[in-house]
């Protein structure tokens, strides 16, 4: 049930974990009654509990709600969800940025209250999130736009000088490269043996931008094609050859810092994600709902899994240190068994 088997949602409930709310109810069969995972009841015996996805499924089964917890009413994390969701649509709808003043007016919150619950719900805030919707809107107007100024402007920018400053950031190239499909930018990729198959290695000038993990180099170059469709692919020279060298020795576990730059691209979540993920010590995990609580997101463990499986960049972002709730390997973007050989040999 949403990655947890019965043992696993029985641990939260003997925890008390209100993060899981909103995943899954338990029914206590000697009181008939569902409560919610944080419920301050008195634990049930392990023997007494059902789990059920929400409360129409537990009322199905005759369970009626808990008058202590209130499963079947909206808690408070469900109202701020709404009110953040409205406020999203504002944002995304709005030609300009709407001011912080007005969203939380219309919230009927503090600035500062707003902007807290705002970052509490999404992880990021405000100004971000209106930020990433315009960079996504720009770049659907640069796919159908004749001009890259009318496109700029499209997007919400008021002025150009403002996006140009940091495009970089926000496309992973310039405009006009980004227009032309990525056409101008340079990628240089190599593609070598390790203790896990084989490894892609690829950069742009930004620093690196793949690194993937495989039995086939030709279908390995052939996805990093798909993602980079107009970009010239170049053969990494002999400086490169070194960078490709750090990048085996880490993967196979006999470098264990790395510092070489990145080129990530992705929305502000999976980049807040992908940078928790780097702070990660070697040899540690954590569960998918503990690096989404430890990122002020309770109950977003289903989010963070999917960040975790868009990250481009194999064993230098770890997201092989992220586990289910238990310590069991689940799925991995590069293979399970690769991601239960990386962590048996960080163990060591």
């Amino acid at each position: 049930m949403d990655g947890l088997d019965d043992e696993a949602m029985y641990e939260v409930v003997q925890r008390r974990d209100a993060a899981f709310e909103g995943r899954f109810v338990y029914g206590v069969r000697t009181t008939g009654v569902y409560c919610r995972p944080g419920c301050g009841a008195r634990l049930p015996l392990r023997g007494n509990v059902s789990f059920h996805l929400d409360g129409a499924e537990a009322e199905r089964a005759g369970l009626r709600a808990c008058l202590r917890c209130r499963p079947d009413a909206d808690g408070p994390r469900a109202l701020q969800a709404a009110m953040v969701g409205r406020a999203c649509r504002l944002i995304e709808r709005a030609e300009t940025p709407p001011r912080l003043a007005d969203l939380a007016a219309q919230a009927g919150l503090s600035r500062f209250h707003f902007h807290r619950v705002f970052r509490a719900v999404t992880g990021v805030t405000p100004a971000a999130y209106a930020s990433a919707r315009r960079a996504e809107r720009l770049r659907a107007a640069l796919a159908v736009e004749s001009s890259v100024t009318r496109a700029i402007h499209e997007a919400g920018f008021n002025a150009a000088s403002r996006f140009y400053a940091d495009a970089p950031g926000r496309l992973g190239m310039t405009p006009g490269a980004y227009r032309r499909g990525g056409a101008d930018t340079q990628v240089r990729v190599a593609v070598g043996p390790c203790t896990l198959g084989q490894v892609l290695v690829a950069a742009t000038a930004i620093g690196l931008c793949a690194i993937s993990l495989g039995d086939d180099a030709v279908g390995l170059v052939r996805a990093l094609r798909a993602r980079f469709p107009h970009a010239e692919l170049v053969d990494g020279d002999a400086a490169f050859a070194a960078t490709v060298a750090r990048v085996v020795r880490l993967v196979d576990g006999t470098e264990a810092g790395f510092a070489l730059p990145l080129d990530i691209r992705g929305t502000a979540f999976q980049q807040r994600v992908w940078q928790a993920l780097m702070e990660i010590p070697r040899g540690r995990t954590v569960s998918y709902a503990g690096l989404a609580a430890s990122l002020g997101l309770p109950g977003a463990a289903r989010a963070v899994a999917g960040a975790c499986a868009a990250n481009p960049l194999a064993v230098a972002v770890p997201c092989h240190r992220v586990v289910r709730l238990g310590g069991a390997i689940s799925g991995y973007r590069w293979g399970p068994d690769r991601k239960k050989a990386l962590l048996e040999r960080e163990a060591c």
